[in-house]
Parts: structure tokens; sequence; C-alpha cells
């Protein structure tokens, strides 16, 4: 990040709407798309039980240099904390089923998977532009 201070923060203190075209120089896109990308790379690394390290690990090092670095690097942590937990509800179904629930739980970890790529696909390309990608079904817990 070339520029100091960090870029301005949203207007009205609120989150970047999807599509927003963010104040943001190269550094700062090649970051967003870490932000996004950092979780697929963390899922593989981790053997899909940590998905969130990679964007927590962006957002602390980011997020006092830019604002859009920030906003991206939350949005994945938020994003990939919902869908593990979701993970971890059908593996706590599974074992409180014995097992038996195990045959239903393998096409929602698929969508579950299905729905984590695109999202961190499309969150990378629309950083790749400068945009801002707001992630669906994210528990807000950083901002």
């Amino acid at each position: 990040m070339s520029q100091y201070p960090p870029s301005p923060p949203p207007p009205g203190g609120q989150p970047y709407p999807t599509g927003a075209q963010v104040p943001a120089d190269g550094e700062e896109r090649t970051m967003m798309m870490l932000a996004h990308l950092s979780a697929p790379i963390s899922f593989l690394l981790s053997g899909a039980w940590l998905p969130f390290l990679g964007p927590l690990l962006v957002w602390l090092f980011y997020k006092d240099r830019s604002s859009a670095v920030r906003v991206a690097a939350a949005g994945a942590f938020n994003f990939n904390v919902s869908m593990t937990i979701a993970s971890w509800a059908v593996w706590l179904s599974v074992i409180l089923t014995l097992g038996i629930g195990f045959l239903w739980a393998i096409p929602i970890w698929i969508v579950l998977l299905v729905v984590q790529v695109w999202a961190h696909v499309k969150g990378a390309m629309m950083a790749s532009r400068g945009e801002v990608y707001t992630y669906p079904f994210q528990i807000r817990i950083l901002s």
C-alpha cells in the first residue's frame, strides 16, 4: 500500500455495497484478491477445518493499512466462519444419528463446497477490478 494514511472508509461507516468501485491501487487489489483466495488455500492446507485462517491473517496484517483490504478480508473471514459452522453442524448431526445420516450429509457438504468455491472465485474476480464483493450467508464478526 503506497498511500498513507489508509484509504478512506466507506461513507457513513457502512460496508461498501457489492460491486462498488473502491479507491484501491494495484497492491491493494492484489491483497484484496489474496484475502478472497486465502480461504480456499487455508481450506486445502488444513484439511477443510480452518478455511477462515487465511482471511483472518490478511485482515490482521492489513486492517489498518487499507479499508478496501480490510472489508474484503473481513467478508471472507465472516463467510468462512458461517460455512464452517454449517459444516460442523452437519458433522454433529451425523455423529448424533450414529452415522445413519451420513448419506444425506454428503450432498450437503458438496453444496457447501460449491458455494464456497463460487463465492471466493467471484470475490477474487471482483477484487481484481477494484470492486467489493459482499458474501452471502455471513455471520458478521469482523468488519
